[in-house]
């Protein structure tokens, strides 16, 4: 006779997709009932923790764990890649901007150096110490992005969920008495520019999953390549420049590569690759929309708006050229 334990359990293990549901649901709940009473069982539900670690297994198991089918690897190529790609930006901007902001501060005379500290001093304890710790937490981007590549994927995933947490001052700091910008719809896609790919990270880059790996160059090389473009695209066209134009850039000048490079190749490659960087492109595409839609009627912005346009209408053309190809992936696949 069937219990109300057993019930809840198998109610439970549906978190499971169903291939894994069919080669070891009864396994599953015999090893969880055989210590049990069975008096007690219509009385007992399953603990938090065996809850916890089913949805954990859940997301490993739809996310390419090992034995899982082509559907599942797929998804779970792509989203390693998805994460790679954007924790790869992340770790450049982290670099590149307060390099950029420091260097500008201190070479242009004593009023801008201290215009700059005053940022620190000015506005109060806390704004000081959240402005501190906007230019030095976002550094574990870079951290992560070499300890996921070095396999050490429990310090990649620590520090790319450390470093996403300055992104979520611009919605938490009006609740402290902060004034900040009111641009809140740039705030909310910028903060999952970094959570979606940190997230992502500590979803796809579980136990059972492949080391992650660059389709090619090596990871130093790789990100200063990235680091230098960046760079590049905020000092020849400053007027333009923001938070996502240089990431963004990057993006762009990556995608097209690689769609140069998958279109010469006679394998297949790595699977999920298009729809990752569609997925990225998409995500960049509402941060670029949010930053620039608060600016276009505004006197005097022409430079600004005119050169996120531009980028605008690249992200959006790459990102449907990428989800084409990821769609006719999938089909030959």
């Amino acid at each position: 006779m069937t219990t109300l334990l057993e019930v809840r359990y198998r109610a439970v293990l549906r978190l499971l997709p169903a291939y894994y549901r069919r080669e070891r649901e009864e396994e599953m709940v015999e090893t969880y009932l055989e210590d049990l009473d069975r008096d007690t069982q219509d009385e007992s539900r399953p603990t938090l923790g065996e809850v916890a670690s089913i949805a954990a297994l859940a997301v490993r198991s739809r996310l390419g764990a090992a034995g899982a089918p082509r559907p599942y690897v797929l998804l779970g190529s792509g989203v390693r890649l998805f994460a790679l790609a954007a924790v790869l930006l992340q770790a450049a901007s982290a670099v590149v901007e307060p390099v950029l902001q420091l260097t500008w501060s201190f070479t242009r005379g004593g009023a801008q150096r201290r215009l700059f500290l005053a940022e620190f001093t000015d506005h109060g304890l806390l704004t000081g110490v959240v402005t501190a710790a906007q230019l030095v937490v976002p550094l574990g981007w870079t951290a992560a992005y070499f300890a996921l590549l070095h396999d050490r994927r429990r310090l990649a995933r620590t520090c790319a969920l450390v470093a996403a947490v300055p992104s979520l001052w611009p919605l938490l700091g009006p609740l402290t008495g902060a004034i900040l910008p009111s641009m809140p719809g740039f705030a909310v896609t910028f903060a999952l520019l970094a959570w979606l790919p940190a997230l992502a990270l500590c979803a796809a880059h579980h136990r059972d999953a492949p080391a992650a790996r660059l389709p090619a160059g090596s990871p130093g090389q790789v990100f200063l390549a990235t680091c230098v473009l960046m760079g590049a695209s905020q000092v020849l066209l400053p007027a333009a420049a923001d938070l996502v134009w240089a990431p963004a850039n990057c993006f762009v000048v990556g995608a097209l590569g690689w769609l140069l490079w998958s279109g010469r190749r006679t394998d297949r490659g790595v699977p999920g690759g298009a729809l990752a960087l569609a997925g990225l492109g998409l995500l960049l595409l509402a941060v670029r929309v949010a930053a620039l839609y608060p600016w276009l009627r505004v006197p005097g912005a022409g430079g600004y708006v005119g050169g996120g346009l531009g980028q605008t209408a690249a992200l959006a053309l790459l990102t449907v050229v990428l989800a084409v190809a990821g769609r006719r992936e999938v089909a030959a696949r």
